[in-house]
């Protein structure tokens, strides 16, 4: 007997971060203030920044939301970004992620090995504080809803 594949999510959302790194917990944290609001033909998935995993992630699927913490200077713990990537040469300068390698190492990395997502667009806020501790510092933890409510927006639209 064949067994059908599964089919396909029609959008994957991937919370970047590690929850033990204080802010750099945000995508995480919006991943599961998602859980239980988005349809089954979405897929929440956590991760923790390495590149491959990360386009493992989001490979074939027609729309891929990342949401990720970022460095930039000045900062402005609790500023939002949006960026709409859909050719190589788009958004990859600005805030940078907080890992090491990360979300543009990711994405220069699927573009090469053609293992993107029909579109993504990527949710970042600014970190204020990304030592060593959990917990959200106020200026994060008070844009979470705002970060999932403008994710469930680009999944409607």
């Amino acid at each position: 007997m064949t067994v059908p594949p599964a089919p396909r999510p029609r959008a994957v959302v991937i919370g970047v971060g590690n929850e033990f790194r204080r802010d750099d917990a945000a995508g995480p944290a919006v991943v599961a203030a998602l859980a239980g609001q988005v349809p089954a033909d979405v897929t929440l998935a956590v991760n923790d920044g390495e590149p491959a995993r990360m386009i493992e992630a989001w490979a074939g699927a027609p729309l891929a939301i990342v949401v990720d913490a970022v460095r930039a200077e000045p900062a402005v713990p609790g500023r939002l970004h949006r960026l709409v990537l859909d050719h190589p040469a788009t958004g990859l300068g600005g805030p940078v992620s907080s890992h090491g390698l990360g979300l543009a190492d990711a994405i220069r990395l699927g573009w090469a090995l053609d293992r993107m997502p029909g579109r993504l667009i990527v949710h970042a806020v600014e970190a204020g504080d990304l030592s060593q501790g959990a917990g959200l510092t106020p200026a994060v933890a008070a844009v979470i809803d705002t970060l999932a409510a403008a994710v469930l927006r680009d999944l409607r639209s």
